[in-house]
């Protein structure tokens, strides 16, 4: 691994770190890359490698695309679900529970109504 001065030091497999510690001793760049009195350690996780192809993946036109059109409509929908509603109003996880259900549920249904929701014959359709 290198760090941001150009250091380059080796990646220990077993512990998954690689520690930069005598080479920040007098770098100039110490207090951009690191608080930690003994230098800098990078860990990686089991994960880095799918953490990797997923954020080269996020990069995608294509990709951001799709989530720019998705990602407005989950951000308000939580928010809805949250707006005045950061406590819960009962004592005990199943009235909470059924609460929590309630809410939404008639979130959905709301969204649904806007998006078109129609019902004829005892059937539902959207428009």
């Amino acid at each position: 691994m290198t760090c941001p001065a150009g250091h380059t030091v080796r990646y220990t497999p077993v512990k998954r770190a690689a520690r930069f510690h005598d080479r920040c001793a007098g770098c100039p760049l110490r207090g951009r890359c690191t608080a930690s009195p003994r230098g800098r350690t990078v860990v990686l996780t089991e994960h880095d490698a799918l953490q990797r192809i997923h954020r080269a993946h996020a990069t995608d036109p294509g990709f951001q695309a799709l989530y720019r059109r998705h990602r407005p409509i989950v951000e308000r929908s939580i928010a809805w679900l949250t707006r005045g509603n950061r406590r819960v109003p009962y004592r005990g996880v199943a009235n909470n529970d059924a609460w929590l259900h309630l809410r939404a549920a008639a979130i959905n249904l709301r969204r649904l109504l806007t998006l078109g929701l129609t019902g004829s014959d005892g059937r539902w359709a959207l428009a």
